[in-house]
C-alpha cells in the first residue's frame, strides 16, 4: 500500500492555500474574503489527503471530495490560474513593476496578406532558373516584421465544414481576378457577399466529382487503400476538397504567384494547403509518404532536367502509389491544336515522361482522354530489370528523408528491404481506419531510433488522455468551430490521431530540429504533415488555422531563437478568435504567457489532468477579434 508523502501534502496545501489568495475574485466575479478562502482551502487540501488516502487503499473520501467541488468548492481555480508569484524559476519572485508586457502593435494595413518567407517583392530579387525565385527566401533578421498583422476590414469566421467547402466569405480573401481568368473552367464565382466554388478545374470543368470517379475506376480509392495524396500546383484545391468525401487527405501546394490568394482560398475553403513549388530544393515530406500523387495541367516541366521532379514525386511516393497526370502533353495527337502547341513538341515532352517513367519503373495502368496513370512497383524485385540499366543513378539511401533546403538531385531514390518478394518494400499499410492505430512499419522495423511498439502504444495512450483533458476546457473543440488545427511538434502524431475526425484536419508539424524524424511514422497513420523549422515563418498565408496547439515548442526551440519571433508567427497564421493550447513546463509557459500578454490574446493557465503537483501545464490562449483601423473584442 502506498502511503502518502507528508511533504507532498504540504507542498499541495501550502500552494493551493498562496494561490486562493492571490485570487480573490471567482469566474462569476463575486469577491471572496480571506475567511472564505482559508476555509475553501482547508476544505481543498482536507479532501486531497482524503483521495490520497482512499486511493492508498485506507480512506473512502473520493466521493465527498467531488461532492464538495461540484458545489462550489473551486479546488483548481481553472478560470485564471496563475503561477506568477509561486513558480518563477531561478529568478525569485516576480518584480511586478518589470512584469508589464511587451505591447506588440499592428502592422501597416498593406501587410494584412504578407507572408514572410514567399514576400513577393523579395523573391523577384532571385533567379527564374527552375522556379528558384518562388521557393521559399524568409528575411534576414533586420527585415523582420516585428508587429501582428492585422485582418481584413469586415473579416469574419468561416463557414463551417462542409458548407466552407463551396463557399467562402468575399471581405476575408477579397481578390476576383481569379474568377475572370478561370471563368469558362469552373474554378471560383462571385456571388455578392461570397465566392462560390462548383468544383470545377482547369482539367474537370464538369466538376471533381465526376473526375474522381474516373480515377476511381483504376486506382482503389474507395477501400482505405489510398488515404494520404499530393496535389502539386493545386490551384484552389477543388481536388483534395471533394476527396474528403471519400475518406481521402490531400496534401495540396500551389505557389505564391500571378494566380492570386489560390493558397489562401484553399484554405479558406477548409482543404489542407502549404504555399510550395517543385524548384531547386526537395518537398518537405519524408520518403514514401503519398499513396496517391496527382497533376491537372499544373505546367511543372516533368520531362527538363533529367528528370528530376519525377524522381522527386518517386521519392515521396509509397512503393505501390499512384501517379496522375491530366493535360498536357497526354493524348497530344488530338489535341495539340486546341492547346495551340506544336504536335513535335508535344510529342518530345510526352517521350521524356515516359523514358523516365521506365527509369522509375513506374508501369503505366492506363491512358484514356487527357488522363494517364502510372503505379510504382511495389519493391526492387519487381523491377529488377532497371538495376542494370546505366542510366540510372541512385541517391544515398540515407539521405531519402534528409529534405530542409536540401538540393533536388537528379537521382532515384532505392526502395527499403522489404520481408519477401512480393510484399511492399518498407513494409505493408493496413487500410484506413485502421491504419491510424495500426503498428506503422517504421515502428515495427525499428527504423525511428528510441521508439518501441510500446513506447508507441503508450504515446498512444498519453494523448488519448490529453486531448479529453483538451475537450474538458474548450468544449468547442469538436463542435465544428475549429476545421483547420495544427500541430506544431506533432511527435508521432498522437494528437492528431486521438482527434480524428471528418470534422476538422490536422498539419502534424515536425520541426527540423526535433530530437527524432518521425514525419515517415505520422503518413504511415493516414496523417499529412510536414517538415518545418519554427525559427521561420510556416509557408501559408495569414489567418489559416483555427486552433493551435503547441506541446514542448517552447522548450525545443530555447535558445535556438527569439521566442517572440515564434509567438508573432503564431498570431499571423491564427484566425482571429482562434485558438492555442500551449502544453509546457510552467516556468517555460509563465514566459509565453508574458509575451503574449501584449498582442491581444486571452489566456488562463490550467493544472496538468493528473492534478497540480505536475510541472508540465497548459496555458489555454483566444486571439481576440480585430481588423485593421478596427477595434479589438478584449476582455480585459
Amino acid at each position: 500500500m502506498r502511503l502518502i508523502s507528508l511533504s507532498v501534502v504540504i507542498n499541495y496545501c501550502g500552494n493551493y492555500f498562496r494561490r486562493s489568495m492571490a485570487l480573490k475574485t471567482n469566474a462569476d466575479g463575486r469577491t471572496r474574503s480571506s475567511v472564505q478562502i482559508f476555509i475553501v482551502a482547508g476544505l481543498c487540501c482536507f479532501f486531497y489527503i482524503l483521495g490520497a488516502w482512499q486511493r492508498s487503499g485506507f480512506g473512502k473520501g473520493d466521493s465527498i471530495a467531488l461532492e464538495i467541488t461540484k458545489n462550489g468548492a473551486d479546488c483548481n481555480i481553472i478560470p485564471s490560474l496563475s503561477f506568477e508569484s509561486h513558480h518563477s524559476g531561478e529568478a525569485g519572485k516576480i518584480d511586478e513593476s518589470e512584469s508589464k508586457p511587451k505591447v506588440f502593435k499592428p502592422c501597416h494595413p498593406r501587410y494584412t496578406d504578407y507572408t514572410p518567407c514567399q514576400d513577393q517583392k523579395r523573391a523577384m530579387t532571385f533567379p527564374r532558373d527552375d522556379m528558384n525565385y518562388r521557393e521559399r527566401h524568409c528575411p534576414p533578421e533586420e527585415e523582420k516584421l516585428h508587429c501582428l498583422i492585422p485582418a481584413p476590414k469586415g473579416y469574419v469566421t468561416p463557414f463551417p465544414w462542409p458548407k466552407s467547402r463551396d463557399y467562402v466569405p468575399y471581405a476575408n480573401a477579397p481578390y476576383k481576378s481569379l474568377t475572370v481568368e478561370k471563368a469558362v473552367q469552373n474554378w471560383i464565382q462571385y456571388e455578392g457577399k461570397v465566392f462560390r466554388f462548383p468544383g470545377g478545374g482547369t482539367q474537370f470543368p464538369q466538376g471533381a466529382d465526376k473526375y474522381i470517379d474516373q480515377l476511381a475506376s483504376v486506382i482503389p480509392i474507395k477501400n482505405g487503400t489510398v488515404r494520404t495524396a499530393l496535389d502539386t500546383g493545386c490551384g484552389v484545391a477543388s481536388w483534395g476538397a471533394y476527396l474528403l468525401s471519400r475518406n481521402v487527405l490531400a496534401m495540396s501546394f500551389a505557389p505564391r504567384d500571378s494566380h492570386e490568394a489560390q493558397v489562401q482560398f484553399a484554405l479558406e475553403r477548409g482543404v489542407p494547403a502549404v504555399i510550395g513549388v517543385l524548384g531547386t530544393i526537395k518537398l518537405p515530406y519524408p520518403s514514401r509518404a503519398f499513396d496517391m500523387a496527382h497533376c491537372s495541367r499544373c505546367l511543372i516541366p516533368w520531362g527538363v532536367n533529367d528528370g528530376k521532379y519525377l524522381m522527386e514525386v518517386d521519392r515521396v511516393l509509397r512503393p505501390g502509389g499512384y501517379w496522375v497526370l491530366s493535360g498536357p502533353p497526354i493524348n497530344w495527337r488530338n489535341n495539340y491544336k486546341s492547346w495551340q502547341r506544336p504536335r513535335e513538341e508535344l510529342e518530345e515532352e510526352q517521350r521524356k515522361i515516359e523514358e523516365v517513367a521506365k527509369l522509375l519503373c513506374w508501369e503505366k495502368k492506363s491512358e484514356k482522354g487527357e488522363t494517364a496513370i502510372w503505379q510504382k512497383r511495389v519493391n526492387t524485385d519487381s523491377c529488377g530489370d532497371r538495376q542494370d540499366d546505366s542510366h540510372a543513378t541512385f541517391c544515398k539511401s540515407d539521405e531519402a528523408d534528409a529534405v530542409w533546403y536540401k538540393k533536388m538531385e537528379a537521382c532515384i531514390t532505392p526502395y527499403p528491404d522489404s520481408n519477401n518478394a512480393d510484399g511492399a518494400a518498407g513494409g505493408e499499410l493496413e487500410p484506413f481506419p485502421k491504419r491510424l492505430y495500426a503498428v506503422p512499419p517504421r515502428i515495427a522495423s525499428g527504423s525511428v531510433p528510441g521508439v518501441s511498439v510500446e513506447a508507441y502504444e503508450e504515446d498512444n495512450n498519453k494523448w488519448k488522455k490529453h486531448v479529453n483533458a483538451y475537450r474538458r476546457i474548450n468544449k468547442l473543440i469538436e463542435s465544428g468551430r475549429y476545421r483547420n488545427i495544427m500541430d506544431m511538434n506533432a511527435g508521432l502524431g498522437g494528437f492528431a490521431a486521438a482527434l480524428e475526425s471528418p470534422k476538422l484536419w490536422v498539419m502534424n508539424v515536425v520541426p527540423t530540429i526535433a530530437e527524432k524524424n518521425t514525419l515517415g511514422v505520422i503518413y504511415e497513420r493516414g496523417l499529412i504533415g510536414i517538415y518545418h523549422d519554427w525559427c521561420e515563418g510556416f509557408s501559408t498565408y495569414p489567418r489559416t488555422y483555427d486552433l493551435i496547439h503547441a506541446h514542448g515548442v517552447f522548450s525545443l526551440y530555447d535558445g535556438k531563437c527569439d521566442w517572440e519571433d515564434i509567438l508573432i508567427e503564431m498570431d499571423r497564421i491564427l484566425r482571429p478568435e482562434g485558438a492555442v493550447i500551449f502544453r509546457d513546463e510552467v516556468d517555460v509557459l509563465i514566459k509565453v504567457k508574458k509575451i503574449v500578454g501584449g498582442m491581444r490574446w486571452d489566456t488562463k493557465m490550467v493544472d496538468h489532468e493528473d492534478g497540480p503537483l505536475v510541472p508540465e501545464k497548459v496555458l489555454v490562449a483566444v486571439k481576440q477579434y480585430w481588423v485593421a483601423g478596427g477595434n479589438s473584442t478584449s476582455t480585459q
